[in-house]
């Protein structure tokens, strides 16, 4: 017997299977179908049945649709042996790719169904390509005896080369065997009769009829990608994102990717591209910043982008571009709330090799007020007071937490060894650093 439960998040989805128990089988779902038991073989093969017939009109989550409204539906009347070229209507916006339908009819014939009725219950056109069941009724279920070859061509010069001499070698499709109905799916990555710079198709039809003219239906239906009908193409999501990168404050990033990323989101969640290019110079202007403040906020989304930042400072840092590590570190995350204990510490040791000590003991004073217990941010205090003339302040600090750990594998005392070893080498240099030494050892 098989138990059959439906789980997941997206209701247009194929659902699967929670595991099985002991002797049961396992299978995929298609949503709605509820709990299942199979008792018999006649049974089994029915469901099986079944479940293939539904997958055929699962829709898997693609976002988009057939674009019913500016589909090309047309009957063409071809003369004995002539060439004609017909334009579909305009594609809309975001168009990936088309499904289209060839019928050659007898005098008086009318097709039972249309592609966008057919259309219908295949929502994703993918389930075409897959070889669902529903793709078989694309051809029509009638059609004459006459029979003709088309072409298929991306731009009206291309077509009307055609219509004059029968030109097909730079047609994008061509079908050379004469047909009385035909049906297929362009997929804008596979084939170029759907090019970016084109809003259309331009059909060429041969009749094969020397004596009689024919009757040619044709239609075509375009799938419109629901975020590309936005307008957001690869080259104008590019535009942003350059744009995003001329900004100070991502000239300051080492890895500015993700940030940039989280702009071009934001645009495309507010506007169409067209939307966008009508904005004022200045209101596109304060959409960067405002954006840009966003993607700095502090929440899961964003946490990836703030730790890059965090990231990038530290590394600055340690190419002594202190000033870039100060600014970085103090835009993006002290002066948009998103600091932590540990970030005061850093910036304090930022102002501190950049001998702005105030400074570090300002931020290094804010840390602390934040955590009391964080040693290490006790420790470059006590760098800061005696690197800025006061030695009795920081001599406080180091005889009260020496016989402790910084962390879990270094010691006080070691730390603040390294620490001045380490000014020292940056040339930073102080009459006292012995003295502290010695009250160490």
């Amino acid at each position: 017997m098989y138990r059959f439960v439906i789980s997941g998040a997206c209701s247009r989805c194929p659902l699967y299977l929670c595991p099985p128990k002991e002797g049961e089988q396992r299978m995929p779902l298609p949503s709605g179908l509820g709990i299942i038991s199979i008792k018999n073989r006649f049974m089994n093969k029915f469901f099986l049945l079944l479940i293939f017939v539904l997958f055929t009109s699962i829709s898997f989550c693609q976002e988009g649709y057939w674009d019913k409204d500016r589909a090309t539906s047309k009957e063409i009347i071809v003369g004995a042996g002539k060439r004609i070229v017909v334009k579909t209507e305009d594609f809309p916006e975001g168009t990936t790719e088309v499904v289209y339908r060839i019928t050659l009819l007898n005098e008086n014939q009318e097709i039972a169904n249309s592609l966008v009725s057919i259309l219908k219950s295949i929502p994703d056109p993918t389930g075409i390509s897959q070889g669902s069941a529903g793709a078989v009724f694309l051809l029509s279920k009638v059609s004459g005896d006459d029979k003709c070859k088309y072409a298929i061509f991306s731009n009206s010069a291309l077509a009307s080369e055609y219509k004059e001499n029968g030109t097909f070698k730079k047609a994008c499709l061509y079908q050379n065997d004469p047909i009385n109905k035909d049906a297929k799916r362009l997929t804008i990555d596979k084939s170029t009769c759907l090019k970016t710079d084109s809003d259309a198709m331009w059909f060429g039809f041969e009749s094969k009829n020397w004596i009689m003219k024919q009757k040619i239906v044709l239609e075509v239906v375009p799938w419109v990608d629901a975020k590309l009908n936005k307008g957001w193409n690869i080259q104008n999501r590019k535009f942003i994102i350059d744009q995003a990168k001329t900004s100070d404050l991502v000239k300051k990033m080492i890895h500015s990717d993700d940030f940039c990323l989280c702009i071009l989101e934001k645009f495309q969640n507010k506007y169409s591209f067209s939307e966008f290019e009508k904005r004022l110079a200045i209101e596109k202007s304060k959409d960067y910043r405002d954006f840009g403040n966003a993607c700095l906020t502090e929440k899961p989304a964003n946490t990836s982008i703030l730790n890059t930042i965090r990231s990038d400072a530290e590394q600055h840092f340690k190419s002594k571009r202190y000033d870039l590590a100060i600014d970085l570190l103090l835009t993006c995350i002290i002066d948009n709330n998103n600091a932590k204990v540990l970030d005061y510490n850093d910036i304090g040791v930022y102002y501190t090799y950049s001998k702005q000590y105030g400074k570090a003991i300002k931020s290094l004073q804010i840390g602390e007020k934040l955590d009391d217990a964080e040693l290490l941010l006790k420790l470059n205090l006590a760098h800061a007071y005696l690197l800025n003339g006061d030695f009795r302040e920081a001599k406080e600090i180091h005889k009260t937490f020496q016989s402790q750990n910084v962390s879990s594998k270094e010691s006080w005392n070691d730390k603040a060894k390294s620490d001045i070893t380490a000014f020292r080498k940056a040339g930073i240099t102080n009459t006292d650093f012995d003295k502290i030494l010695k009250m160490l050892n």
